[in-house]
């Protein structure tokens, strides 16, 4: 019975361990004056008061971009182009008004422990108290805001693409190793029977 809690713990570890933050992928045009308004309400209030939230802003006006744009429409089963459409892990928004706020916090914090809420909350009070002490004292916050150009990724695809085989050749070799502990340790148990 130890045996198999220690593959299960093992495992919950493997899985744990390729869990990740929020993100936000935001799809705006610059001439649109609701996706300013999401915009200004993301990187001045959202990224700070989840540190662990990454946004992904995503000009629908770039040609590049709009292959992308179609695809998340299409998974949104939203009929018409309109913008912002703001993706919050699989939950989507189309349109952008002040009320929306606290739907955009609920859907960040879907995976969140009660801990990571409460410091959310604290944060946001903070803001709301010193917006620009906050800032000042969380500067680097604004590094979590990405602009994405897919012209740009393409690129940066191919060079992933051949960087990324380590983790995969890594995650396999622990696979097989658990189940190498395993064999070994029920073949052994079987031996003192």
């Amino acid at each position: 019975m130890k045996k198999i809690s220690l593959l299960s713990a093992l495992f919950g570890l493997f899985f744990v361990g390729t869990a990740f933050g929020a993100d936000i992928r935001l799809y705006y045009s610059p001439y649109c004056p609701h996706c300013h308004h999401a915009r200004e309400f993301m990187v001045n209030n959202l990224v700070y008061e989840y540190p662990k939230l990454h946004i992904v802003q995503i000009n629908v006006m770039e040609e590049s971009n709009r292959p992308e744009f179609q695809d998340v429409l299409k998974k949104c089963e939203y009929e018409s182009g309109g913008v912002p459409v703001v993706v919050v892990g699989e939950k989507c928004f189309q349109g952008y008004a002040d009320q929306m706020q606290q739907e955009l916090r609920d859907a960040i914090e879907v995976d969140m422990s009660d801990a990571e809420r409460a410091d959310a909350a604290e944060n946001k009070k903070a803001l709301e108290a010193d917006p620009e002490g906050f800032k000042a004292k969380h500067s680097d916050r604004q590094n979590a805001i990405v602009e994405f150009n897919a012209a740009d990724a393409a690129s940066a695809d191919i060079e992933k693409k051949n960087n990324n085989a380590s983790p995969v050749y890594f995650y396999i070799l622990l696979i097989v190793l658990v189940a190498a502990l395993g064999f070994v340790l029920v073949k052994k148990d079987k031996k003192k029977k």
